[in-house]
Protein backbone atom coordinates (compact mmCIF):
# COMPACT_ATOMS: atom_id res chain seq x y z
CA UNK A 1 0.00 0.00 0.00
CA UNK A 2 1.78 3.19 -1.31
CA UNK A 3 2.27 5.66 1.65
CA UNK A 4 1.05 9.34 1.75
CA UNK A 5 2.95 12.21 3.59
CA UNK A 6 0.56 14.07 5.49
CA UNK A 7 0.99 17.86 4.07
CA UNK A 8 3.16 20.01 6.65
CA UNK A 9 0.96 22.54 8.07
CA UNK A 10 2.14 25.50 6.78
CA UNK A 11 1.70 24.18 3.10
CA UNK A 12 -1.60 24.63 1.94
CA UNK A 13 -3.43 22.73 -1.38
CA UNK A 14 -3.17 24.30 -4.95
CA UNK A 15 -6.24 26.42 -5.66
CA UNK A 16 -8.36 25.09 -7.59
CA UNK A 17 -8.95 26.97 -11.53
CA UNK A 18 -11.15 29.09 -11.82
CA UNK A 19 -14.15 27.15 -13.26
CA UNK A 20 -15.20 30.24 -15.40
CA UNK A 21 -12.58 31.08 -17.56
CA UNK A 22 -12.63 29.24 -20.69
CA UNK A 23 -17.23 29.55 -20.54
CA UNK A 24 -18.61 30.57 -23.78
CA UNK A 25 -21.64 32.68 -23.02
CA UNK A 26 -24.09 34.66 -25.73
CA UNK A 27 -23.90 38.69 -24.81
CA UNK A 28 -25.34 41.57 -26.12
CA UNK A 29 -22.97 44.24 -26.39
CA UNK A 30 -24.24 47.68 -24.88
CA UNK A 31 -21.67 50.42 -24.95
CA UNK A 32 -17.82 51.14 -25.43
CA UNK A 33 -15.28 51.06 -22.38
CA UNK A 34 -11.66 53.11 -21.80
CA UNK A 35 -9.15 50.61 -22.99
CA UNK A 36 -10.82 49.51 -26.17
CA UNK A 37 -13.11 46.83 -24.88
CA UNK A 38 -16.91 47.14 -25.28
CA UNK A 39 -19.64 46.15 -22.21
CA UNK A 40 -21.96 43.90 -22.00
CA UNK A 41 -23.57 42.08 -18.96
CA UNK A 42 -24.37 38.65 -17.84
CA UNK A 43 -26.42 38.04 -14.81
CA UNK A 44 -25.93 41.42 -13.56
CA UNK A 45 -21.87 41.21 -13.92
CA UNK A 46 -20.01 43.35 -16.07
CA UNK A 47 -18.10 41.59 -19.09
CA UNK A 48 -15.42 43.62 -21.04
CA UNK A 49 -15.44 42.60 -24.46
CA UNK A 50 -12.86 42.35 -27.18
CA UNK A 51 -13.61 42.69 -30.95
CA UNK A 52 -17.09 43.66 -30.33
CA UNK A 53 -19.33 46.31 -31.13
CA UNK A 54 -22.11 47.89 -29.31
CA UNK A 55 -25.54 46.94 -30.16
CA UNK A 56 -23.85 43.27 -31.36
CA UNK A 57 -24.94 39.54 -30.16
CA UNK A 58 -21.81 37.89 -30.30
CA UNK A 59 -20.52 34.26 -28.62
CA UNK A 60 -17.40 34.91 -26.39
CA UNK A 61 -15.48 32.90 -24.51
CA UNK A 62 -14.50 34.00 -20.53
CA UNK A 63 -10.75 35.16 -20.22
CA UNK A 64 -10.46 36.52 -16.72
CA UNK A 65 -13.03 36.30 -14.14
CA UNK A 66 -12.56 38.75 -11.01
CA UNK A 67 -15.38 39.50 -8.48
CA UNK A 68 -15.87 42.64 -9.77
CA UNK A 69 -15.87 42.33 -13.20
CA UNK A 70 -15.18 39.10 -16.41
CA UNK A 71 -13.05 39.68 -19.05
CA UNK A 72 -14.62 37.92 -22.16
CA UNK A 73 -13.07 37.89 -26.44
CA UNK A 74 -15.76 37.39 -29.22
CA UNK A 75 -15.70 33.83 -30.80
CA UNK A 76 -19.02 34.80 -33.16
CA UNK A 77 -20.96 37.67 -34.22
CA UNK A 78 -24.16 36.09 -34.20
CA UNK A 79 -26.12 39.83 -34.79
CA UNK A 80 -23.50 42.35 -36.21
CA UNK A 81 -23.68 45.73 -36.03
CA UNK A 82 -23.99 47.73 -38.96
CA UNK A 83 -20.50 49.79 -37.89
CA UNK A 84 -18.35 46.21 -38.71
CA UNK A 85 -16.58 45.61 -41.33
CA UNK A 86 -14.03 43.26 -42.52
CA UNK A 87 -11.19 43.87 -40.04
CA UNK A 88 -7.71 46.15 -41.45
CA UNK A 89 -5.21 43.33 -40.16
CA UNK A 90 -5.91 39.47 -41.43
CA UNK A 91 -3.85 38.42 -38.36
CA UNK A 92 -6.27 40.29 -36.39
CA UNK A 93 -9.48 39.14 -37.36
CA UNK A 94 -11.82 36.84 -36.00
CA UNK A 95 -11.09 33.89 -38.58
CA UNK A 96 -8.62 33.12 -35.54
CA UNK A 97 -8.60 32.00 -32.37
CA UNK A 98 -8.03 34.77 -30.05
CA UNK A 99 -5.09 33.90 -28.76
CA UNK A 100 -3.71 33.90 -32.25
CA UNK A 101 -4.74 37.63 -33.13
CA UNK A 102 -2.15 40.18 -33.65
CA UNK A 103 -2.67 43.01 -30.89
CA UNK A 104 -2.52 46.37 -31.98
CA UNK A 105 -5.31 47.13 -34.38
CA UNK A 106 -8.29 46.65 -31.77
CA UNK A 107 -10.86 48.92 -33.79
CA UNK A 108 -9.66 47.73 -36.97
CA UNK A 109 -13.63 45.71 -36.85
CA UNK A 110 -15.16 49.41 -36.84
CA UNK A 111 -16.10 51.76 -39.80
CA UNK A 112 -13.71 55.17 -39.04
CA UNK A 113 -16.60 56.90 -38.30
CA UNK A 114 -17.89 55.04 -35.61
CA UNK A 115 -14.32 54.21 -34.20
CA UNK A 116 -14.49 58.31 -33.66
CA UNK A 117 -17.83 58.20 -32.04
CA UNK A 118 -17.06 55.74 -29.80
CA UNK A 119 -13.68 57.15 -28.66
CA UNK A 120 -16.22 60.70 -28.44
CA UNK A 121 -18.44 58.57 -25.94
CA UNK A 122 -15.36 57.28 -24.02
CA UNK A 123 -14.11 61.02 -23.59
CA UNK A 124 -17.62 62.46 -23.21
CA UNK A 125 -18.00 59.86 -20.06
CA UNK A 126 -14.65 59.87 -18.61
CA UNK A 127 -14.95 64.26 -18.34
CA UNK A 128 -18.49 63.42 -16.74
CA UNK A 129 -17.36 61.10 -14.20
CA UNK A 130 -14.81 62.39 -12.86
CA UNK A 131 -14.76 66.32 -13.96
CA UNK A 132 -18.00 66.54 -13.75
CA UNK A 133 -17.81 68.59 -16.93
CA UNK A 134 -19.94 68.34 -20.06
CA UNK A 135 -18.35 67.12 -23.49
CA UNK A 136 -21.51 67.07 -25.47
CA UNK A 137 -20.25 68.94 -28.05
CA UNK A 138 -17.10 67.40 -28.66
CA UNK A 139 -15.67 65.69 -31.91
CA UNK A 140 -13.53 63.63 -32.85
CA UNK A 141 -11.33 65.01 -35.60
CA UNK A 142 -9.79 62.81 -38.30
CA UNK A 143 -6.29 63.76 -39.55
CA UNK A 144 -6.28 64.55 -43.68
CA UNK A 145 -6.06 61.41 -45.94
CA UNK A 146 -7.06 58.83 -43.50
CA UNK A 147 -10.53 58.13 -44.29
CA UNK A 148 -9.30 57.77 -48.07
CA UNK A 149 -6.73 54.53 -46.63
CA UNK A 150 -9.26 53.38 -44.39
CA UNK A 151 -7.19 54.68 -41.10
CA UNK A 152 -3.74 52.33 -42.52
CA UNK A 153 -0.69 53.84 -43.55
CA UNK A 154 0.14 55.97 -40.77
CA UNK A 155 2.38 54.34 -38.25
CA UNK A 156 6.01 55.98 -38.57
CA UNK A 157 7.04 53.70 -35.63
CA UNK A 158 6.63 50.17 -35.20
CA UNK A 159 8.25 47.51 -32.24
CA UNK A 160 7.73 44.26 -33.37
CA UNK A 161 8.55 41.44 -30.21
CA UNK A 162 10.99 38.51 -31.09
CA UNK A 163 9.93 35.16 -29.54
CA UNK A 164 12.62 32.50 -28.68
CA UNK A 165 12.43 30.51 -31.47
CA UNK A 166 13.89 34.18 -33.59
CA UNK A 167 10.32 34.33 -34.63
CA UNK A 168 9.59 37.97 -35.03
CA UNK A 169 5.70 39.68 -34.68
CA UNK A 170 3.08 41.84 -32.46
CA UNK A 171 2.44 40.87 -29.30
CA UNK A 172 -1.32 39.08 -28.93
CA UNK A 173 -3.44 41.75 -27.08
CA UNK A 174 -3.20 41.63 -23.49
CA UNK A 175 -0.08 39.10 -24.04
CA UNK A 176 3.62 38.08 -24.42
CA UNK A 177 2.59 35.78 -27.01
CA UNK A 178 4.62 37.07 -30.49
CA UNK A 179 2.13 36.66 -33.13
CA UNK A 180 3.86 36.28 -36.43
CA UNK A 181 2.40 38.56 -39.34
CA UNK A 182 2.80 38.87 -43.12
CA UNK A 183 1.63 42.14 -43.02
CA UNK A 184 1.44 45.66 -40.45
CA UNK A 185 -1.22 47.93 -42.26
CA UNK A 186 -0.97 50.50 -39.92
CA UNK A 187 2.40 50.78 -40.79
CA UNK A 188 3.74 53.97 -43.12
CA UNK A 189 5.04 52.71 -46.68
CA UNK A 190 8.76 53.01 -45.54
CA UNK A 191 8.31 50.62 -42.77
CA UNK A 192 6.50 48.24 -44.45
CA UNK A 193 9.15 48.18 -47.09
CA UNK A 194 11.72 47.08 -44.30
CA UNK A 195 9.55 45.51 -41.87
CA UNK A 196 11.92 42.01 -41.13
CA UNK A 197 8.96 39.78 -41.22
CA UNK A 198 10.22 36.41 -42.17
CA UNK A 199 13.36 36.76 -40.79
CA UNK A 200 14.40 34.76 -38.07
CA UNK A 201 16.50 36.60 -35.04
CA UNK A 202 18.63 34.76 -32.38
CA UNK A 203 19.69 36.63 -29.40
CA UNK A 204 16.92 39.64 -29.91
CA UNK A 205 14.48 40.80 -27.93
CA UNK A 206 13.19 43.45 -30.11
CA UNK A 207 13.17 45.25 -33.17
CA UNK A 208 12.15 49.02 -33.71
CA UNK A 209 11.46 50.15 -37.35
CA UNK A 210 11.44 54.19 -37.48
CA UNK A 211 10.65 56.37 -40.61
CA UNK A 212 11.80 59.46 -39.88
CA UNK A 213 10.51 62.46 -42.03
CA UNK A 214 13.66 64.06 -42.79
CA UNK A 215 15.72 60.82 -44.11
CA UNK A 216 15.78 57.24 -45.15
CA UNK A 217 13.65 54.11 -42.29
CA UNK A 218 15.95 52.46 -39.99
CA UNK A 219 15.93 49.42 -37.88
CA UNK A 220 17.44 48.76 -34.46
CA UNK A 221 17.59 45.77 -32.80
CA UNK A 222 17.71 45.22 -28.99
CA UNK A 223 19.39 42.07 -27.57
CA UNK A 224 18.14 40.42 -24.94
CA UNK A 225 20.51 41.63 -22.42
CA UNK A 226 19.45 44.87 -23.58
CA UNK A 227 22.13 45.93 -25.80
CA UNK A 228 21.73 47.97 -28.85
CA UNK A 229 23.80 49.61 -31.45
CA UNK A 230 25.12 53.80 -30.59
CA UNK A 231 21.96 55.72 -30.77
CA UNK A 232 21.44 57.69 -34.20
CA UNK A 233 19.89 60.91 -34.31
CA UNK A 234 17.41 61.39 -37.37
CA UNK A 235 15.35 64.52 -38.43
CA UNK A 236 11.83 65.65 -38.43
CA UNK A 237 10.40 68.05 -40.13
CA UNK A 238 7.50 69.88 -38.99
CA UNK A 239 6.14 72.41 -41.92
CA UNK A 240 9.46 74.78 -42.28
CA UNK A 241 11.02 73.80 -39.04
CA UNK A 242 13.65 70.60 -38.13
CA UNK A 243 13.64 68.51 -35.07
CA UNK A 244 16.92 66.37 -34.44
CA UNK A 245 16.31 63.57 -32.08
CA UNK A 246 17.70 59.91 -31.23
CA UNK A 247 16.27 57.53 -33.56
CA UNK A 248 14.50 55.71 -30.53
CA UNK A 249 13.41 59.17 -28.79
CA UNK A 250 9.99 60.04 -28.50
CA UNK A 251 7.91 61.75 -31.33
CA UNK A 252 4.65 61.44 -32.30
CA UNK A 253 3.63 57.92 -33.96
CA UNK A 254 1.04 59.66 -36.48
CA UNK A 255 2.86 60.82 -39.71
CA UNK A 256 0.44 64.01 -39.50
CA UNK A 257 0.56 64.40 -36.07
CA UNK A 258 3.26 66.22 -35.03
CA UNK A 259 2.07 69.59 -37.32
CA UNK A 260 -1.61 68.44 -36.11
CA UNK A 261 -0.69 69.18 -32.27
CA UNK A 262 1.69 71.92 -33.19
CA UNK A 263 -1.39 73.94 -34.87
CA UNK A 264 -4.37 72.87 -31.98
CA UNK A 265 -1.67 73.97 -29.27
CA UNK A 266 -1.12 76.86 -31.50
CA UNK A 267 -5.03 77.91 -31.32
CA UNK A 268 -5.67 76.80 -28.25
CA UNK A 269 -3.62 79.68 -26.49
CA UNK A 270 -5.04 82.73 -25.56
CA UNK A 271 -2.95 85.49 -27.42
CA UNK A 272 -4.70 88.17 -25.41
CA UNK A 273 -3.48 85.83 -21.84
CA UNK A 274 -0.14 85.59 -23.40
CA UNK A 275 2.80 87.41 -22.21
CA UNK A 276 5.93 86.57 -23.77
CA UNK A 277 8.18 87.96 -20.86
CA UNK A 278 6.19 85.51 -18.18
CA UNK A 279 7.91 82.40 -16.77
CA UNK A 280 6.52 80.22 -19.78
CA UNK A 281 6.70 76.44 -18.86
CA UNK A 282 6.49 73.25 -21.25
CA UNK A 283 6.50 70.41 -18.89
CA UNK A 284 7.35 66.92 -20.36
CA UNK A 285 9.08 68.87 -23.23
CA UNK A 286 10.30 65.94 -25.34
CA UNK A 287 12.79 67.60 -27.74
CA UNK A 288 10.99 70.59 -27.77
CA UNK A 289 8.29 70.26 -30.68
CA UNK A 290 5.47 72.13 -28.40
CA UNK A 291 8.08 74.75 -26.87
CA UNK A 292 8.31 75.81 -30.67
CA UNK A 293 5.11 75.69 -31.37
CA UNK A 294 4.85 78.25 -28.59
CA UNK A 295 7.51 80.57 -29.94
CA UNK A 296 6.70 80.17 -33.53
CA UNK A 297 3.49 81.88 -32.94
CA UNK A 298 4.82 84.53 -30.66
CA UNK A 299 7.98 85.53 -31.89
CA UNK A 300 11.83 84.95 -31.11
CA UNK A 301 11.60 86.80 -27.89
CA UNK A 302 9.36 84.48 -26.21
CA UNK A 303 10.64 83.01 -22.29
CA UNK A 304 9.52 79.25 -22.35
CA UNK A 305 11.34 76.82 -20.08
CA UNK A 306 11.15 73.11 -21.47
CA UNK A 307 11.47 70.66 -18.90
CA UNK A 308 11.88 67.04 -19.71
CA UNK A 309 13.25 64.20 -17.39
CA UNK A 310 15.67 62.59 -20.39
CA UNK A 311 18.80 64.18 -20.75
CA UNK A 312 19.50 63.00 -24.57
CA UNK A 313 15.88 64.69 -25.05
CA UNK A 314 16.82 67.76 -23.20
CA UNK A 315 20.17 67.74 -25.56
CA UNK A 316 18.29 68.24 -28.67
CA UNK A 317 15.69 70.31 -26.78
CA UNK A 318 18.38 72.95 -26.31
CA UNK A 319 19.65 72.67 -30.10
CA UNK A 320 16.06 72.41 -31.45
CA UNK A 321 14.92 75.54 -29.29
CA UNK A 322 18.37 77.68 -30.40
CA UNK A 323 16.04 80.47 -32.65
CA UNK A 324 14.28 81.71 -29.27
CA UNK A 325 16.71 84.06 -27.40
CA UNK A 326 14.04 82.96 -24.21
CA UNK A 327 14.28 79.34 -24.45
CA UNK A 328 16.15 76.91 -22.25
CA UNK A 329 16.09 73.27 -21.61
CA UNK A 330 16.74 71.73 -18.14
CA UNK A 331 16.57 68.19 -17.29
CA UNK A 332 14.39 67.10 -14.68
CA UNK A 333 11.58 65.18 -13.25
CA UNK A 334 8.61 67.56 -13.79
CA UNK A 335 7.06 66.80 -10.32
CA UNK A 336 10.79 67.18 -8.75
CA UNK A 337 10.95 70.62 -11.21
CA UNK A 338 7.67 72.17 -10.20
CA UNK A 339 7.62 71.46 -6.27
CA UNK A 340 8.63 74.67 -4.35
CA UNK A 341 8.04 76.94 -7.57
CA UNK A 342 5.43 79.13 -5.67
CA UNK A 343 7.28 78.80 -2.37
CA UNK A 344 10.73 79.61 -3.20
CA UNK A 345 9.94 82.50 -6.28
CA UNK A 346 10.79 85.93 -5.16
CA UNK A 347 7.72 88.65 -5.98
CA UNK A 348 9.29 89.02 -9.49
CA UNK A 349 9.18 85.75 -10.14
CA UNK A 350 5.83 85.31 -8.74
CA UNK A 351 4.35 87.73 -10.98
CA UNK A 352 6.06 86.54 -13.58
CA UNK A 353 4.70 82.67 -12.93
CA UNK A 354 1.08 83.71 -12.88
CA UNK A 355 1.36 85.51 -16.11
CA UNK A 356 2.30 82.48 -17.49
CA UNK A 357 1.21 80.32 -19.89
CA UNK A 358 2.22 76.34 -19.21
CA UNK A 359 2.02 73.46 -22.04
CA UNK A 360 1.59 70.65 -20.41
CA UNK A 361 2.28 67.23 -22.51
CA UNK A 362 2.57 64.56 -19.82
CA UNK A 363 2.75 60.13 -20.31
CA UNK A 364 -0.26 58.34 -20.20
CA UNK A 365 -0.75 58.10 -16.58
CA UNK A 366 -1.34 61.89 -16.64
CA UNK A 367 0.30 64.38 -14.58
CA UNK A 368 -1.41 63.44 -11.55
CA UNK A 369 -2.33 65.24 -8.45
CA UNK A 370 1.66 65.80 -7.12
CA UNK A 371 2.61 68.18 -10.44
CA UNK A 372 -0.94 69.76 -10.67
CA UNK A 373 -1.24 70.96 -6.76
CA UNK A 374 2.23 72.93 -7.19
CA UNK A 375 1.05 73.99 -10.61
CA UNK A 376 -1.87 75.34 -9.40
CA UNK A 377 0.28 77.55 -6.58
CA UNK A 378 1.68 79.40 -9.20
CA UNK A 379 -1.42 80.55 -10.29
CA UNK A 380 -0.55 80.52 -14.31
CA UNK A 381 -2.92 82.70 -16.64
CA UNK A 382 -3.55 79.36 -19.07
CA UNK A 383 -2.59 75.46 -19.36
CA UNK A 384 -2.54 73.84 -22.23
CA UNK A 385 -3.17 70.25 -21.39
CA UNK A 386 -2.41 67.68 -24.37
CA UNK A 387 -3.46 64.05 -23.54
CA UNK A 388 -3.33 60.92 -24.64
CA UNK A 389 -5.63 59.24 -22.40
CA UNK A 390 -8.97 60.48 -21.75
CA UNK A 391 -9.26 59.00 -18.03
CA UNK A 392 -5.54 60.24 -16.44
CA UNK A 393 -6.79 63.63 -18.78
CA UNK A 394 -10.49 63.42 -16.84
CA UNK A 395 -8.96 63.44 -12.92
CA UNK A 396 -6.24 65.48 -13.57
CA UNK A 397 -9.11 68.36 -14.73
CA UNK A 398 -11.06 67.63 -11.92
CA UNK A 399 -7.50 68.74 -9.57
CA UNK A 400 -7.47 71.62 -11.65
CA UNK A 401 -10.98 72.33 -11.40
CA UNK A 402 -11.21 71.86 -7.75
CA UNK A 403 -8.32 74.79 -8.05
CA UNK A 404 -10.09 77.01 -9.67
CA UNK A 405 -9.26 76.15 -13.52
CA UNK A 406 -11.96 75.36 -15.93
CA UNK A 407 -12.04 74.02 -19.84
CA UNK A 408 -12.44 76.56 -21.56
CA UNK A 409 -11.88 74.78 -25.10
CA UNK A 410 -11.26 71.39 -26.08
CA UNK A 411 -10.92 69.53 -28.98
CA UNK A 412 -10.27 65.68 -29.94
CA UNK A 413 -7.90 64.46 -32.99
CA UNK A 414 -7.76 60.53 -33.92
CA UNK A 415 -4.36 60.42 -33.88
CA UNK A 416 -4.49 56.12 -33.86
CA UNK A 417 -6.91 55.31 -36.51
CA UNK A 418 -7.98 51.31 -36.12
CA UNK A 419 -6.71 51.60 -32.07
CA UNK A 420 -8.91 53.15 -29.42
CA UNK A 421 -6.35 55.50 -28.54
CA UNK A 422 -7.50 59.34 -28.85
CA UNK A 423 -5.54 62.48 -28.23
CA UNK A 424 -6.74 65.93 -26.47
CA UNK A 425 -6.12 69.45 -26.84
CA UNK A 426 -7.42 71.45 -23.67
CA UNK A 427 -7.58 75.03 -22.79
CA UNK A 428 -7.74 76.11 -19.14
CA UNK A 429 -7.70 78.96 -17.35
CA UNK A 430 -8.93 80.47 -14.28
CA UNK A 431 -12.70 81.07 -13.21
Amino acid sequence: MPVRTPPRRHQRPAAAPNPTVGTELELEVTGVAHGGVMVARHEGRVVFVSDAIPGERVRARVTEAKKSFWRADTLEVLEASPHRQPHVWAEASLDRDPEGRAGGAEFGHIELAHQRELKRQVVADALARFARVDAGGLEVQALDGDDDSSGTGWRTRVRLQVAADGTVGPYAARSHTVIPVRSLPLAAEAIAEIAPLATRFGDAASVDLVAPSGGRALTVVTTRDGSRPPAEAITERVGDREFALDALGFWQVHLRAAQTLTTAVQRAIDADAFDPRAANLDLYGGVGLLAAAVGDRFGQATRITSVESSEPATDFAARNLSDWVGARALTARVEHFVKGLAENATALERGRQRAATVVLDPPRSGAGRAVVDELVRTGPAQVIYVACDPVAFARDAALFGDAGYGIRSLEAFDLFPNTHHVELVAHLTRD
